[in-house]
């Protein structure tokens, strides 16, 4: 992401608070035609509009709301582990640890990632990493760890730390005829095409999250994969296809045009902080045992267990 995107996103997570492009430009030290200008690139990057302008009134579209929505604790997280890192290379004591995820890291996660910086002086840089993809930067090195979803069965890699585990849900079209339901039963999953991620995930994982069969034996169809979450949801709107989440991130990703579904005998998902057996060290085994801390005393409702499609 270069100097330009995140000051695109930074204006637009402004103007989101001010719904004012005057006062937004004041905040950031720039012109009114700057703002317009940061809004209209970046939309032209999502490709969708992010805000209505009328001579009356600003406001985010629906879409720019949500938009808002995911990137806020991501760009939030990101600003300061740049903050801090920026005092503790000044300090010349900066030590730091690459953490991939996948599709978000939610408010909850990133308390750990405060904690580690604050108590052992450890920043936390975050790397997102492809969706179909859970362990191939790690195994290469280009991240010390990553929080994705289990099961875990690569030899070389041990998991440190198990998210509670998460319902998942199945989200269907408005139109479709579950959807009036609210509900569904696991051999339902035979009558519909579930979409599944693309990537290099060994087989074992793919199966886990997109079964290949329910258990009364009826195949699972799964005809089309997907690479970001946004594609996924869009795709599930058309009403052609499926797609199995977990509940913290459907909650987030609220749609008009889909509906979310408990599913009856399906099993849970569950995150997990996994990392090189052999490079595991004092950091990550602090971070571990903050996230120990950060879950052990949270309530039910405010457990995230899943920064991505399942």
């Amino acid at each position: 992401m270069n100097q330009l995107q995140l000051q695109q996103l930074e204006c637009l997570l402004v103007l989101a608070e001010e719904l004012h492009f005057g006062h937004t430009a004041a905040r950031l030290g720039c012109s009114q035609s700057r703002v317009s200008q940061l809004v209209s690139g970046l939309e032209s990057r999502v490709g969708a509009r992010l805000v209505e302008r009328t001579s009356r009134r600003v406001a985010l579209t629906r879409f720019g709301a949500q938009f808002v929505d995911e990137v806020r604790p991501a760009y939030a997280a990101l600003d300061m582990v740049f903050t801090n890192a920026r005092q503790r290379a000044g300090r010349g004591t900066l030590c730091e640890l690459r953490i991939g995820f996948h599709g978000s890291v939610y408010e909850e996660i990133t308390l750990a990632f405060r904690r580690l910086r604050a108590e052992h002086d450890v920043a936390v840089m975050l790397s997102e990493i492809p969706l179909g993809s859970p362990f191939q930067a790690l195994l290469d090195g280009r991240v010390d760890a990553v929080v994705v979803e289990l099961p875990v069965h690569e030899a070389a890699l041990s998991i440190g730390f198990r998210f509670p585990p998460q319902d998942q849900l199945l989200a269907v079209s408005a139109a479709h005829p579950l959807a009036a339901r609210g509900e569904a039963d696991i051999e339902q999953l035979a009558n519909l095409d579930l979409l599944h991620r693309s990537g290099d995930a060994p087989e074992y994982w793919m199966n886990a999250r997109v079964p290949r069969a329910t258990p009364a034996g009826a195949p699972i169809r799964s005809s089309t994969g997907i690479t970001t979450i946004q594609e996924g949801l869009a795709l599930v709107a058309g009403g052609e296809h499926a797609m199995l989440l977990c509940r913290p991130l459907a909650q987030r990703t609220l749609r008009e045009d889909v509906r979310y579904l408990s599913v009856d005998g399906l099993a849970p998902s569950q995150l997990a902080l996994v990392w090189r057996t052999e490079h595991a060290g004092e950091q990550l085994a602090s971070l571990a045992e903050l996230l120990h801390d950060e879950f052990a005393a949270d309530p039910p409702e405010r457990l995230p267990a899943c920064a991505a499609v399942s």
